[in-house]
Protein backbone atom coordinates (compact mmCIF):
# COMPACT_ATOMS: atom_id res chain seq x y z
CA UNK A 1 0.00 0.00 0.00
CA UNK A 2 1.22 3.46 -0.95
CA UNK A 3 -0.45 6.61 0.36
CA UNK A 4 -0.17 10.25 -0.66
CA UNK A 5 -1.54 13.35 1.01
CA UNK A 6 -1.50 17.02 0.11
CA UNK A 7 0.82 19.41 1.92
CA UNK A 8 -0.16 21.87 4.66
CA UNK A 9 0.29 25.60 5.02
CA UNK A 10 1.51 25.43 8.61
CA UNK A 11 5.18 24.47 8.79
CA UNK A 12 7.15 23.29 11.79
CA UNK A 13 8.88 25.93 13.86
CA UNK A 14 12.58 26.11 13.16
CA UNK A 15 12.30 24.65 9.67
CA UNK A 16 15.40 25.57 7.68
CA UNK A 17 15.92 27.42 4.42
CA UNK A 18 18.23 27.00 1.48
CA UNK A 19 20.75 29.82 1.15
CA UNK A 20 22.65 31.55 -1.62
CA UNK A 21 26.43 31.79 -1.88
CA UNK A 22 26.18 35.08 0.03
CA UNK A 23 24.53 33.29 2.95
CA UNK A 24 21.15 34.97 2.46
CA UNK A 25 18.29 32.53 3.07
CA UNK A 26 15.79 31.86 0.30
CA UNK A 27 12.05 31.86 0.97
CA UNK A 28 10.23 30.01 -1.79
CA UNK A 29 6.97 31.50 -2.99
CA UNK A 30 4.83 31.29 -6.13
CA UNK A 31 5.27 34.94 -7.11
CA UNK A 32 8.43 36.56 -5.73
CA UNK A 33 7.59 39.90 -7.30
CA UNK A 34 4.51 40.14 -5.06
CA UNK A 35 6.14 39.01 -1.83
CA UNK A 36 6.68 41.57 0.94
CA UNK A 37 10.23 42.88 1.17
CA UNK A 38 12.43 41.43 3.88
CA UNK A 39 16.07 42.56 4.21
CA UNK A 40 17.42 39.27 5.59
CA UNK A 41 16.06 36.92 2.93
CA UNK A 42 15.28 36.75 -0.77
CA UNK A 43 12.22 35.30 -2.45
CA UNK A 44 12.37 32.85 -5.33
CA UNK A 45 10.50 30.10 -7.13
CA UNK A 46 11.83 26.54 -6.80
CA UNK A 47 12.86 26.49 -10.47
CA UNK A 48 14.50 29.92 -10.55
CA UNK A 49 18.25 30.05 -11.33
CA UNK A 50 20.47 29.62 -8.26
CA UNK A 51 24.14 29.43 -9.31
CA UNK A 52 26.44 27.74 -11.85
CA UNK A 53 23.55 27.02 -14.19
CA UNK A 54 21.60 25.18 -11.50
CA UNK A 55 18.13 25.89 -10.17
CA UNK A 56 17.12 25.86 -6.53
CA UNK A 57 15.45 22.53 -7.22
CA UNK A 58 18.83 21.19 -8.35
CA UNK A 59 20.40 22.51 -5.16
CA UNK A 60 17.73 20.83 -3.04
CA UNK A 61 18.21 17.54 -4.86
CA UNK A 62 21.94 17.72 -4.17
CA UNK A 63 21.33 18.33 -0.46
CA UNK A 64 19.21 15.18 -0.37
CA UNK A 65 21.78 13.09 -2.18
CA UNK A 66 24.31 14.11 0.46
CA UNK A 67 21.74 13.75 3.26
CA UNK A 68 22.95 17.20 4.26
CA UNK A 69 21.11 18.51 7.32
CA UNK A 70 23.41 21.46 7.94
CA UNK A 71 20.64 23.91 6.99
CA UNK A 72 18.12 22.20 9.27
CA UNK A 73 16.03 21.03 6.35
CA UNK A 74 13.34 18.71 7.66
CA UNK A 75 12.06 15.45 6.29
CA UNK A 76 8.83 16.14 4.42
CA UNK A 77 6.57 14.40 6.92
CA UNK A 78 8.15 16.43 9.74
CA UNK A 79 7.93 19.79 7.95
CA UNK A 80 4.15 20.16 8.32
CA UNK A 81 2.57 20.83 11.71
CA UNK A 82 -0.58 18.64 11.53
CA UNK A 83 -0.09 15.27 13.22
CA UNK A 84 -1.59 13.28 10.34
CA UNK A 85 1.71 13.17 8.43
CA UNK A 86 3.52 11.42 11.26
CA UNK A 87 0.54 9.12 11.81
CA UNK A 88 0.65 7.98 8.19
CA UNK A 89 4.37 7.24 8.47
CA UNK A 90 3.85 5.33 11.72
CA UNK A 91 1.12 3.23 10.07
CA UNK A 92 2.53 2.59 6.60
CA UNK A 93 6.25 3.34 6.91
CA UNK A 94 8.13 6.31 5.49
CA UNK A 95 8.96 4.45 2.27
CA UNK A 96 5.27 4.10 1.48
CA UNK A 97 4.15 7.66 2.22
CA UNK A 98 4.32 10.55 -0.24
CA UNK A 99 3.41 14.20 0.17
CA UNK A 100 2.02 16.32 -2.63
CA UNK A 101 3.67 19.70 -2.29
CA UNK A 102 2.42 22.67 -4.28
CA UNK A 103 5.99 23.90 -4.44
CA UNK A 104 8.04 20.76 -5.02
CA UNK A 105 5.77 18.04 -6.37
CA UNK A 106 5.15 14.50 -5.16
CA UNK A 107 7.98 13.71 -2.74
CA UNK A 108 8.80 10.86 -0.42
CA UNK A 109 8.16 11.28 3.29
CA UNK A 110 11.89 11.29 4.07
CA UNK A 111 12.85 13.82 1.39
CA UNK A 112 14.42 16.90 2.96
CA UNK A 113 12.46 20.10 2.29
CA UNK A 114 13.01 23.74 3.20
CA UNK A 115 10.32 26.01 4.55
CA UNK A 116 8.23 27.48 1.72
CA UNK A 117 4.98 29.32 1.11
CA UNK A 118 3.34 27.98 -2.05
CA UNK A 119 -0.21 26.67 -2.27
CA UNK A 120 -2.95 25.95 -4.79
CA UNK A 121 -5.42 27.62 -2.44
CA UNK A 122 -6.35 31.21 -3.22
CA UNK A 123 -7.06 31.90 0.45
CA UNK A 124 -3.49 32.99 1.23
CA UNK A 125 -1.56 35.95 -0.09
CA UNK A 126 -1.26 36.44 -3.85
CA UNK A 127 2.47 35.82 -3.64
CA UNK A 128 1.88 32.27 -2.38
CA UNK A 129 -0.87 31.23 -4.83
CA UNK A 130 0.25 28.80 -7.51
CA UNK A 131 -2.15 28.60 -10.41
CA UNK A 132 -2.85 25.30 -12.15
CA UNK A 133 -1.35 26.55 -15.40
CA UNK A 134 1.93 27.67 -13.81
CA UNK A 135 4.93 25.70 -15.06
CA UNK A 136 7.04 23.88 -12.47
CA UNK A 137 9.57 21.09 -12.89
CA UNK A 138 7.82 19.12 -10.16
CA UNK A 139 9.38 16.08 -8.54
CA UNK A 140 7.47 12.81 -8.98
CA UNK A 141 9.06 10.24 -6.68
CA UNK A 142 6.61 7.37 -6.98
CA UNK A 143 8.33 4.10 -7.91
CA UNK A 144 7.81 3.13 -11.56
CA UNK A 145 8.03 -0.62 -10.90
CA UNK A 146 5.36 -0.99 -8.22
CA UNK A 147 1.87 -2.50 -8.44
CA UNK A 148 0.70 -1.58 -4.93
CA UNK A 149 -2.53 0.33 -4.53
CA UNK A 150 -1.96 4.07 -4.24
CA UNK A 151 -4.40 6.16 -2.19
CA UNK A 152 -4.60 9.95 -2.25
CA UNK A 153 -6.04 12.25 0.41
CA UNK A 154 -6.44 15.82 -0.78
CA UNK A 155 -8.81 18.56 -1.84
CA UNK A 156 -10.09 19.29 -5.32
CA UNK A 157 -7.48 21.96 -5.98
CA UNK A 158 -4.75 19.39 -5.44
CA UNK A 159 -6.40 16.49 -7.26
CA UNK A 160 -5.32 17.59 -10.78
CA UNK A 161 -1.76 17.94 -9.51
CA UNK A 162 -1.83 14.39 -8.10
CA UNK A 163 -3.41 13.05 -11.28
CA UNK A 164 -0.66 14.52 -13.44
CA UNK A 165 2.29 13.51 -11.26
CA UNK A 166 1.05 9.93 -10.72
CA UNK A 167 0.09 9.21 -14.33
CA UNK A 168 2.94 6.72 -14.86
CA UNK A 169 2.28 4.73 -11.71
CA UNK A 170 1.52 1.09 -12.52
CA UNK A 171 -0.72 0.22 -9.59
CA UNK A 172 -4.35 1.14 -8.99
CA UNK A 173 -4.91 4.75 -7.93
CA UNK A 174 -7.72 5.66 -5.53
CA UNK A 175 -8.73 9.26 -4.81
CA UNK A 176 -11.00 10.12 -1.91
CA UNK A 177 -13.23 13.15 -2.47
CA UNK A 178 -16.10 14.90 -0.70
CA UNK A 179 -17.24 17.39 -3.33
CA UNK A 180 -20.73 17.13 -4.85
CA UNK A 181 -19.26 16.56 -8.27
CA UNK A 182 -17.11 13.49 -8.82
CA UNK A 183 -13.61 14.49 -9.94
CA UNK A 184 -12.70 13.86 -13.56
CA UNK A 185 -9.50 11.86 -13.19
CA UNK A 186 -9.12 9.20 -15.91
CA UNK A 187 -7.15 6.20 -14.69
CA UNK A 188 -8.06 6.85 -11.05
CA UNK A 189 -10.95 5.45 -9.05
CA UNK A 190 -12.80 8.19 -7.18
CA UNK A 191 -14.15 7.15 -3.77
CA UNK A 192 -16.73 9.32 -2.03
CA UNK A 193 -15.96 10.25 1.57
CA UNK A 194 -19.16 11.36 3.26
CA UNK A 195 -18.65 14.10 5.82
CA UNK A 196 -20.14 17.45 6.76
CA UNK A 197 -16.65 18.85 7.26
CA UNK A 198 -15.61 21.13 4.42
CA UNK A 199 -12.25 22.43 5.64
CA UNK A 200 -9.32 20.01 5.96
CA UNK A 201 -11.71 17.08 5.62
CA UNK A 202 -8.91 14.98 4.13
CA UNK A 203 -7.20 14.79 7.54
CA UNK A 204 -10.26 13.07 9.02
CA UNK A 205 -10.47 10.86 5.96
CA UNK A 206 -6.84 9.79 6.34
CA UNK A 207 -7.32 9.14 10.07
CA UNK A 208 -10.36 6.96 9.36
CA UNK A 209 -8.31 5.02 6.82
CA UNK A 210 -5.46 4.55 9.31
CA UNK A 211 -7.87 3.32 12.00
CA UNK A 212 -9.58 0.83 9.65
CA UNK A 213 -12.89 2.70 9.71
CA UNK A 214 -12.55 3.37 5.99
CA UNK A 215 -11.53 0.89 3.31
CA UNK A 216 -11.04 0.78 -0.44
CA UNK A 217 -13.82 -0.61 -2.61
CA UNK A 218 -13.31 -4.10 -3.97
Amino acid sequence: MKVAIQCAGKKARGAGFLAGSDGVSVHFVARPELAPFCPDKRHARPDDPAADGKTWRDILRAHNLRADKSLNLLRAYELYQPAIYKKLVEKFGAGNVFILSAGWGLVGANFLLPAYDITFSSAGGKFSHRKQQDTYDDFSMLPDDCDDDLVFFGGKKYQPHFHRLSKNYRGNRFVFYNSIKKPDMPGCRAVKYKTKIRTLWHYKCAEAFINGALSLPA
